[in-house]
């Protein structure tokens, strides 16, 4: 999913946070915790379902205060505003967020976009090539990952001028509202609105390809820097849960099924129906801990796989006079120690 984009679900959505509303009083009483996340599918959304979360947090002394935004701009403001300490926010949009002074970072990849965000146009709407897309309008969630690929592919691949397209900030909910009444012609977004979307839609193009061109996005789960040092039996255990839910995720998604305890809890949480949302999970790719903590993603310093996304993500932002100047370095901002952590842990 998102800040500018999801970021910029995803500078949003992105979907961060955890944010402590309450002090632990006495020795009977549980810190609470906001944490914050979005309408993505995936291990960590079906583990807060289930009540994997709650319980382990529960036995280190945390309470959990679920709370899930609409964009990846509510998001960072609330993280930025320190209302949330724990999070959910796009690749775009945590560069967005750091890059403007947001203390953050980077612990956990919840998901590799690929496929799961697209660019639909409506059937009917004139539009079957991306250069059809001069005079229509396009829905998106701004600051947002699918904002920022709709762009890059824009500016770098298909040579359109940002002010030929009407392009409107929507969240997905209002994306799905305004295609059914025939108030847009395209969207670009992620399940479930896509998977509703593209029922009377045509695929343009997704991320997964974008990508391949350009800068590839993600998903990930962000911390308050300062929080997180003040609460490490929070950030182990939270990242405890986390790669129990995503280990052997990528290699039995595709049997799961609308009867699977993993999707009905997705529903549960962020809506959508069961086959749309099992198929949904096909799209996406789960690393799980030791693939994390590898140079593919959070492990490698400056070589990191998401340090480098977070790099390619900020000249764009730049480009698009998003950010005044990108920073020297992101490697700050991205932590490995916890998936590092629960790698070894779980060995």
């Amino acid at each position: 999913m998102n800040p500018l984009f999801r970021p910029i679900r995803k500078l949003a959505a992105l979907s961060i946070l955890a944010g402590a509303l309450g002090m632990s009083g006495s020795a009977l009483a549980a810190t609470k915790v906001v944490v914050g996340y979005q309408q993505i599918v995936g291990p960590f959304v079906s583990a807060i379902a289930d009540g994997s979360f709650d319980k382990a947090l529960n036995e280190a002394g945390y309470e959990i205060d679920w709370r899930q935004f609409s964009s990846a701009g509510d998001i960072s403001s609330a993280f930025a505003s320190r209302d949330v300490p724990i999070g959910v926010l796009g690749s775009t949009g945590i560069t967005a967020a750091v890059t403007r002074g947001v203390n953050m970072e980077l612990f956990w990849i919840l998901d590799n976009i690929g496929k799961s965000e697209a660019l639909i146009a409506r059937n009917g709407s004139g539009i079957e090539k991306p250069k059809d897309l001069v005079g229509k309008k396009v829905g998106v969630p701004f600051v947002s990952t699918s904002h920022f690929h709709l762009l890059v592919a824009m500016n770098d691949i298909w040579r359109i001028k940002a002010g030929d397209v009407q392009i409107l900030n929507m969240q997905p909910p209002q994306i799905v509202a305004a295609w059914q009444r025939g108030d847009i012609d395209a969207a670009y977004v992620w399940p479930p609105a896509l998977t509703e979307i593209e029922k009377t839609g045509h695929k343009i193009a997704d991320s997964e390809e974008i990508g391949k061109q350009s800068v590839p996005t993600f998903d990930g789960i962000v911390a308050d820097k300062d929080w997180a040092a003040k609460n490490p039996k929070f950030m182990a255990a939270f990242t405890q849960v986390l790669a129990k839910a995503y280990q052997g995720f990528d290699a039995r998604k595709g049997s799961l099924t609308a009867d699977s305890p993993e999707i009905k809890g997705i529903v549960k949480m962020i809506g959508g129906t069961p086959a749309d949302i099992a198929s949904a999970m096909n799209l996406l790719l789960f690393p799980d801990a030791k693939e994390q903590s590898s140079a593919m993603w959070l492990g490698g310093g400056k070589d990191s796989g998401a340090v480098k996304a977070l790099t390619a993500s900020a000249a764009f932002l730049k480009a698009q006079r998003q950010i005044n100047a990108p920073l020297g370095d992101y490697a700050p901002f991205v932590n490995a120690s916890y998936a590092e952590a629960a790698a070894k842990a779980g060995q």
